[in-house]
């Protein structure tokens, strides 16, 4: 495979080592309670006020000089056509690969978000609701393809985000249970008019070359800035497994778990069992659909040990 996704893109990108990037952000006061940032966490991953106040407190900062420019813009647009057309919610895509944090990323910068002097309203959209349902899946022999982009209703994500950008005042999303592994039927997150949206997915910086019906328009053209979540695979796959075994105690023992199945693995067997579907489902799916479009992100956040941000990579202006 080609390595220019890896290697010459990346020279498009200012890139600021932790440190740096941290002494970006003026702020001195702790933004998130150690209960705002439990809440936050996932059942792998805590976050720590110096993560917050390092890295997301800064992204937070430049989210909002961008917004704020956005919305100049539209004013002084509408001035200039004589109009007063609606000014639409400021889309925010999350990428990256399964277990390498984006939901937890989502979260915090929903928190931080909500703190904007403007006080925004805030929604967070996962791109799982889109996934077909199982039957769906199974009909087409695809659940063990279950996140690759054939995998997932585009069509249907794309009309979602063009009523977004459209204006439209009341909009319904999918939803879906990660505790079943499927997408809830009859079940929806009812969207209001927001100022702001967040939509975190594996897929969203993907370039959807396979559909027929809108051939060329892409899940990213929605997004006013987009945000790479990256790590070493070494790292994600430890990650994986780690959550996989902590899942095993957990919701695993839920009679209606999908996994159910594992709830008495030896630690040994749960070990065994997650780097094999790591391996044959998920490492394949990294290299070959989610990697490749990390140089299309606004900005990649690279992390390292205990999922801290160790780097983050502007794109130029």
């Amino acid at each position: 495979m080609s390595t220019l996704h890896q290697k010459a893109p990346l020279s498009t990108y200012t890139t600021f080592k932790r440190q740096e990037w941290a002494n970006l952000s003026e702020a001195t006061k702790e933004i998130l309670s150690d209960d705002e940032r439990t809440k936050i966490g996932s059942i792998d991953q805590t976050i720590s006020a110096d993560e917050v106040a390092d890295v997301y407190l800064p992204l937070s900062q430049l989210l909002y000089l961008n917004m704020e420019q956005a919305l100049s813009l539209h004013s002084k647009t509408n001035r200039f056509l004589q109009k007063q057309t609606k000014k639409t919610p400021y889309i925010i895509g999350i990428a990256g690969s399964v277990s390498v944090g984006k939901s937890t990323t989502a979260r915090l910068l929903q928190a931080l978000i909500k703190r904007w002097p403007s006080k925004p309203s805030v929604e967070l959209i996962t791109t799982d609701g889109f996934l077909y349902p199982n039957a769906i899946l199974q009909e087409k022999n695809l659940m063990k393809r279950k996140g690759f982009p054939e995998s997932y209703d585009i069509e249907r994500l794309i009309h979602f985000l063009y009523d977004l950008k459209s204006g439209t005042s009341c909009i319904k999303a999918p939803l879906y249970s990660h505790l079943t592994y499927d997408v809830l039927p009859d079940t929806h997150q009812t969207i209001e008019s927001p100022d702001v949206v967040i939509i975190e997915g594996i897929n969203v910086l993907q370039v959807n070359k396979k559909n027929q019906h809108i051939p060329h328009v892409f899940v990213s053209d929605f997004f006013d800035f987009s945000i790479y979540v990256d790590a070493d695979e070494r790292d994600i796959q430890a990650w994986y497994i780690e959550r996989f075994k902590l899942l095993r105690n957990t919701a695993f023992q839920k009679s209606e778990s999908y996994f159910h199945q594992y709830r008495d693995l030896s630690d040994q067997e749960a070990e065994e069992i997650s780097r094999g579907i790591w391996q044959s489902i998920n490492a394949i799916n990294l290299e070959e659909n989610i990697r490749p479009t990390r140089h299309r992100a606004d900005m990649i956040l690279k992390k390292g040990a205990g999922h801290k941000v160790k780097e983050v990579r502007l794109k130029n202006l």
